[in-house]
């Protein structure tokens, strides 16, 4: 098949949407497929265009048998707005419609949210090249903003209900990575039969077990003979990594215990400020690693934590816990106990879930896995199990290239009908 996958993140992006779209494009080339990727020019987490891309409107590149069609934004600094915001996503709807249409016509579009407005190039291009759209629904962030406060204003709640309707609609099915965002879904009135329920996966070859002793990140960073918890991905809001550095002041006492976060650099200098307000000076503060230290980086952890606030909306699902997981480390989840990070944590069998925003709790947790060090290898051996058969890559892949294959087989085109 040719596969357009109209996706916001891409490589060379280190976290979130970016490599899990980029291991499925490399993947189904592997597969036989042809892919071209439209995307933006590479901004996050910092939300400042990378320096090798700044300057151009419109670039194409050729990676691993990948065309990716690239195209400028409007964007401005690490924390936008919610007008940034809006604009920064209405800038990609436009100027990606330019490379979206040039090349060759697809015999399937893949479209993945956030951001919401995606769908409507997605399906515009649907329209125009007369070939179906699967969306794929990461996240429904509308949603969440209203939950945890940040979008108040009516005119724009309705605006974005109006989006999410369009793109629900229009699509010809729907792939989510939790049942939680199904059950959404259902909520607003799609049919079950446009749902397909698709988790996250991790590449279980690339993230593996790997040894603490002569770990590079360990000695790198001065933290042989401690006692790691990692945390390592976006902070933001909906985080709430104070929760952690509070948890870390608790367990000072105890010198051989070492937090480590990392993350993007603008966030860590307001969280450093946080650390020396409470006098946290077991807190190690860390810049994004190269993916390709990814592994080696989630080996030397002893713990790894998931950090949600108890006003996240419950259907979220951090694409962390998969990789966690098959690194064979336990996880300590702060996050709300009806969520759908609890429950994967639960399932996994691969760690324990505290109150959010507890920073005894989260304390407590820590030392217990601290002072039982062989339960703590055991959680990670269970969640690494859990990983290989739930989350691999391979499963996922067959999984989407099944849905693929269905939607482009049953596919009648507009066009077509009319002449039937």
């Amino acid at each position: 098949m040719r596969i357009l996958i109209y996706s916001y993140n891409y490589y060379p992006e280190p976290i979130g949407i970016a490599p899990l779209m980029t291991e499925l494009a490399e993947g189904l080339v592997k597969r036989g497929h042809q892919i071209r990727v439209v995307t933006s020019m590479p901004n996050y987490p910092e939300r400042r265009i990378y320096p090798a891309y700044q300057g151009r409107w419109y670039m194409t590149e050729r990676r691993n048998n990948v065309t990716i069609q690239r195209s400028t934004l409007w964007i401005r600094g690490p924390h936008p707005g919610l007008v940034d915001r809006i604009l920064l996503d209405a800038s990609f709807v436009c100027t990606s419609m330019i490379h979206a249409l040039k090349s060759w016509k697809p015999d399937l579009i893949f479209a993945t949210i956030p951001p919401l407005p995606i769908g409507i190039p997605a399906t515009l291009v649907g329209w125009l090249r007369h070939c179906p759209v699967v969306l794929n629904v990461q996240d429904i962030l509308p949603d969440a903003a209203v939950h945890v406060g940040l979008l108040k204003n009516k005119a724009m709640i309705a605006l974005f209900a109006a989006l999410e309707k369009f793109a629900y609609h229009h699509a010809n099915k729907i792939s989510v990575i939790a049942d939680g965002l199904a059950e959404n879904l259902l909520q607003k009135g799609v049919p079950p039969e446009k749902i397909v329920v698709i988790p996250n996966w991790v590449d279980v070859n690339f993230i593996r077990p790997l040894p603490k002793k002569n770990n590079p990140f360990r000695a790198a960073h001065q933290l042989d003979d401690k006692f790691v918890v990692l945390y390592s991905g976006n902070i933001a809001l909906t985080q709430g990594l104070e929760t952690a550095v509070l948890a870390a002041v608790r367990l000072q006492h105890l010198s051989d215990i070492v937090f480590a976060i990392v993350g993007e650099p603008t966030a860590l200098h307001e969280l450093h400020n946080f650390c020396k307000k409470v006098g946290a000076k077991n807190v190690l503060l860390l810049p994004f690693q190269d993916r390709e230290a990814l592994p080696e980086m989630l080996a030397a952890a002893d713990v790894s934590l998931v950090m949600q606030k108890r006003n996240v909306i419950s259907f979220n699902m951090p694409s962390k816990i998969p990789v966690i997981l098959a690194s064979a480390r336990p996880i300590v989840a702060s996050v709300p106990a009806t969520g759908t990070a609890a429950a994967a944590v639960k399932a996994s069998g691969g760690g324990c879930v505290v109150a959010p925003e507890d920073p005894n709790a989260l304390a407590e947790a820590i030392l217990e896995l601290y002072k039982h060090p062989e339960r703590a290898e055991a959680l990670g051996q269970q969640g690494r199990r859990f990983a290989v058969e739930h989350y691999g890559f391979e499963l996922a892949l067959e999984r989407y290239e099944a849905l693929f294959e269905t939607v482009v087989a049953s596919w009648v085109s507009p066009a077509r009908e009319k002449t039937c």
